[in-house]
């Protein structure tokens, strides 16, 4: 399926993703509880398939001094709301990839996030112009709420696939589903391509394309 190039990355509210409307605020929306921040204890984990064949990790104070970037991006939920004309801060997952290779034959990473949710991108996806470990918007930090201390954002995909409250970055030999993607949403989510639900996917043989049945879609609770 075609993607998105980076050129189209920020989209402003005249111009947003088929199917989505402009939030006027920024709603909750997680499955499962908000996990406690303990930056004595927090690390984030990088393992599977790298390039060295040992895992990798950061503690919270030296992932804070990993280089920082900024990025002007929109935020789209499944749900069709979008959240426009904003800045996240944070590391560029490019960074990760830099400091920590993947092997040659990695073709997806699992992104792990407290309480063991997870989701599944292509390599491409998770390294593309934009994709940040952001910890910051608009120069504040996130709430809890919103994924403090490390939410991950992939601008061109829906905001499922860039988990809150991340804690581990998986890489992939072969596809594998996450949490949402194995309860009915699309495997891929791009969102100028509308992928909202597996039933949408184009079949594919084999094991590599770890799809399950596509189950009705369940949508998060709301927490305001």
């Amino acid at each position: 399926m075609d993607q998105t190039g980076p050129d189209e990355l920020s989209a402003s509210a005249a111009e947003l993703p088929p199917g989505q409307h402009e939030a006027r605020e920024w709603p909750v929306l997680h499955y499962g509880p908000v996990p406690r921040f303990r930056p004595q204890s927090w690390d984030l984990r990088v393992f599977g398939a790298t390039e060295a064949g040992a895992d990798h990790r950061w503690t919270w104070d030296a992932f804070c001094q990993l280089p920082r970037v900024s990025v002007d991006a929109d935020l789209h939920c499944v749900t069709k709301f979008s959240l426009t004309g904003g800045s996240w801060q944070g590391v560029a997952t490019t960074e990760i990839i830099e400091q920590v290779p993947p092997a040659p034959d990695t073709t997806h990473v699992m992104v792990w996030a407290e309480f063991g949710y997870s989701a599944n991108l292509r390599l491409a996806d998770f390294m593309a112009t934009g994709s940040i470990l952001a910890s910051h918007r608009n120069e504040r930090a996130l709430t809890a709420q919103h994924g403090f201390p490390v939410r991950l954002v992939v601008p061109h995909l829906y905001a499922w696939k860039g988990p809150k409250w991340v804690r581990g970055i998986e890489y992939l030999t072969g596809n594998r589903r996450g949490f949402w993607e194995e309860r009915g949403y699309h495997n891929v989510g791009d969102v100028w391509a509308e992928q909202r639900y597996a039933w949408q996917e184009e079949p594919v043989a084999g094991p590599a394309d770890g799809r399950r049945g596509a189950a009705r879609p369940q949508l998060p609770r709301q927490v305001r």
